[in-house]
């Protein structure tokens, strides 16, 4: 397989390396990745400003190309321009923190993931349930492979992509893999005023992750009773109820 890994955390992040690393077993890969880091910044394209792509290196070896742009602009570029053939493959992580629940709309991952799904190229996210840039990602790299063997076969529909989060747990603690819903879960924003050095007035976003329903195959929670979560989702936005209910009205 001709596999395009890509992430929002920059080429340089320890969980790409991982995750190149458990995609060589079983194809050739091709890294196309921000290089800087891109979290939460959904599925943004850049239009007013020109990309460029800078070959990356590490320990003197070619590792990928650096895109100062987006993760779907590190998808879209690859698939259409810098790669020969298209891939059979889009795998986008290991991103740090989980990307259960409301967060897969904001993530970065999720969405070059999903620009993969939308050029026609079977694809998925992975993301690691810690913060911690220490946290192991032996756990993650191997559900991300176990779930990569098995994705050209699943013959998702068009428009449809895997979305993984795995617990940062050990392996005793580990309790296999489960297929889950998009979990019932909000972040409770806010903002704390700051001051820089100069008096200056800023303000940095904070919040609190709330459950609003204990859904029994939930992504978030099946991630937090130590299962990697393993959910389809795609991008088709319509209200389909409300869009018949409108119909009455005109």
């Amino acid at each position: 397989m001709r596999i395009l890994v890509t992430n929002d955390d920059g080429i340089d992040s320890p969980g790409i390396l991982a995750l190149v690393g458990a995609m060589r077993t079983i194809g050739d890969v091709v890294v196309v990745a921000p290089d800087r880091q891109q979290s939460a910044v959904g599925h943004a394209l850049t239009v007013a400003s020109p990309l460029r792509a800078t070959p990356f290196h590490r320990d003197g070896t070619f590792f990928g190309y650096a895109i100062n742009g987006t993760p779907a602009d590190c998808v879209k570029l690859g698939i259409s321009t810098l790669l020969d053939v298209q891939p059979d493959l889009v795998v986008s992580g290991i991103n740090h923190g989980s990307n259960t629940s409301v967060n897969a709309i904001y993530s970065g991952t999720v969405s070059a993931a999903t620009e993969g799904t939308l050029m026609g190229v079977p694809s998925m996210a992975v993301s690691l349930a810690s913060f911690d840039h220490a946290a192991p990602m032996d756990l993650a790299a191997d559900v991300a492979l176990e779930v990569a063997r098995r994705l050209p076969t699943m013959q998702l529909p068009q428009g449809t992509l895997l979305n993984v989060n795995v617990p940062a747990c050990s392996r005793e603690a580990f309790r296999g893999i489960k297929l889950t819903r998009q979990g019932n879960s909000v972040w409770k924003d806010s903002y704390e005023r700051r001051r820089d050095p100069q008096g200056r007035e800023y303000y940095w976003l904070s919040g609190e992750f709330v459950t609003l329903e204990r859904l029994d195959d939930a992504d978030d929670l099946a991630v937090a009773d130590g299962y990697a979560a393993i959910t389809p989702i795609h991008y088709e936005l319509t209200n389909f109820p409300v869009l018949d209910r409108l119909k009455t009205m005109f």
